[in-house]
């Protein structure tokens, strides 16, 4: 079994909520939300996160508009929908639940 599949795979069940985070507060470019996962040692290429972002933008959890950029072409920020926010704190919830049993089950397992 390849360890770096499995730790490969552990962070794409994770990235969607990761990258809602990034959006909740502020809108944001996809150089933003990248930069923001590496910081975290979430790395991701640009070929993970674009359809990650179109299929949020296609479930109707985020949008997005245009904004033109002193340095180049003009700038795609993504914001989160009402829905967006609904799922959002579900997702809060699922996680702590399953951060919590992971937590408990791994500390009585040492």
């Amino acid at each position: 079994m390849n360890i770096e599949n499995t730790k490969a795979q552990m962070r794409k069940g994770v990235l969607e909520y990761c990258i809602l985070n990034i959006i909740k507060d502020n809108d944001a470019y996809t150089s933003d939300i990248l930069n923001q996962l590496k910081e975290v040692k979430l790395v991701v290429v640009e070929g993970t996160v674009y359809p990650l972002l179109t299929r949020l933008k296609n479930s109707g959890l985020l949008s997005y508009r245009w904004e033109e950029s002193t340095s180049g072409p003009p700038r795609k920020y993504y914001q989160l929908t009402d829905k967006g926010e609904e799922f959002l704190n579900e997702l809060g919830t699922s996680w702590e639940e399953l951060n919590k049993a992971v937590t408990n089950l791994t500390k009585s397992k040492k």
